[in-house]
């Protein structure tokens, strides 16, 4: 038996959640049965979809969180023991137990990691979920096509700064959007974006600066933010543009009368697709997209930052500080 600690989902939130959502325990941690293995968590992810799974009803395409138990979440981890023929002591393992920093569970619920010369956290960043959401985004749903103008929102963020850099490197213009001067110089001069645009400083004329940047329109949005956003990239759109509508960030934290996207109609007039998505509809691209991943990155074409807290008693800090626009690229919980 081990003693470990984890994080218990305490209250559920009225808007922005508080730390007080969350309690910090110690655990007993029972040795792995016939088919387990003992895992010591090294990386956790915080993502903004968390907050959807702690409303009392809650996204649908992921289980809500329950009152008392374990928060749950993507996580790194290594085997430190072995009950299953599957796994072995000083195996990676990647996993849905995040929140914690050690678990016992079944091998059959984890997934063995090739690393290949990348870092374990990478696959909870550029290597992981928010990697695959990007590419699947751009090329299943979005349909790239040459000479396509492309718009990325909240392009600093774990999920946007993929996607803005794919589409670079697939041939397009692209203009991205993020919170702060610090991370526009970051979308212009490390990852070559050919517009950024300041949300904060533009908020109410979004529409005159995405025109400013895009004159002609755009053709191509991968969205992360809804409202005003999604509202002026529609006002941009060209004819037959298509829409991956990813996230709306902007909306998750509201008490107040969602934010009513009044032009819709035009997307009518102008025969735009908008299509909602769930990455976990299309691991199946997972292979592909680790395949043409590892060729940049030994090429040296594609970058990702990596916004990092340590300690599981800092897990919430981390969490609350996307909602603040705190992180760049991927936020992440270094445990061990």
């Amino acid at each position: 038996m081990t003693r470990t600690r984890e994080i218990r989902f305490a209250k559920r939130p009225t808007g922005t959640p508080t730390k007080d959502c969350f309690d910090l325990v110690e655990v007993d941690l029972p040795d792995p049965g016939p088919g387990q293995v003992q895992v010591r968590n090294l990386w956790m992810s915080v993502d903004p979809y968390m907050r959807g799974r702690m409303n009392e009803v809650g996204p649908g395409y992921a289980a809500n969180y329950q009152l008392g138990r374990p928060m749950g979440g993507r996580s790194v981890g290594e085997v430190v023991a072995s009950n299953a023929p599957s796994l072995k002591t000083g195996d990676f393992v990647f996993g849905d137990f995040g929140w914690r920093e050690a678990f016992t569970a079944d091998a059959a619920e984890l997934r063995k990691l090739d690393l290949q010369g990348l870092p374990p956290e990478a696959f909870l960043g550029v290597a992981g979920m928010p990697g695959l959401t990007a590419y699947v985004g751009l090329l299943k749903i979005a349909a790239l096509k040459p000479g396509d103008v492309v718009l990325v929102t909240a392009a600093a963020g774990a999920v946007g700064s993929v996607a803005a850099q794919i589409a670079k490197l697939k041939g397009h213009t692209v203009i991205g959007t993020a919170g702060g001067p610090a991370k526009v110089r970051y979308l212009l001069d490390e990852l070559g974006l050919d517009a950024a645009i300041d949300y904060r400083e533009h908020a109410g004329q979004l529409t005159e600066a995405f025109r400013a940047a895009a004159p002609d329109g755009i053709d191509v949005c991968f969205e992360n933010v809804g409202a005003e956003h999604l509202e002026a990239a529609i006002n941009l759109a060209r004819p037959f543009a298509r829409f991956a509508l990813c996230g709306a960030i902007s909306q998750y934290n509201n008490t107040a009368e969602p934010y009513g996207v009044r032009n819709v109609m035009m997307a009518i007039g102008k025969q735009v697709r908008l299509e909602g998505f769930i990455v976990g509809s299309y691991f199946d691209m997972t292979d592909e997209y680790l395949h043409e991943l590892r060729g940049w990155i030994a090429e040296g074409k594609i970058k990702w930052r990596e916004t990092v807290v340590e300690g599981l008693e800092n897990a919430p800090d981390a969490f609350l500080g996307l909602f603040k626009g705190e992180n760049l690229g991927k936020a992440l919980v270094k445990l061990a």
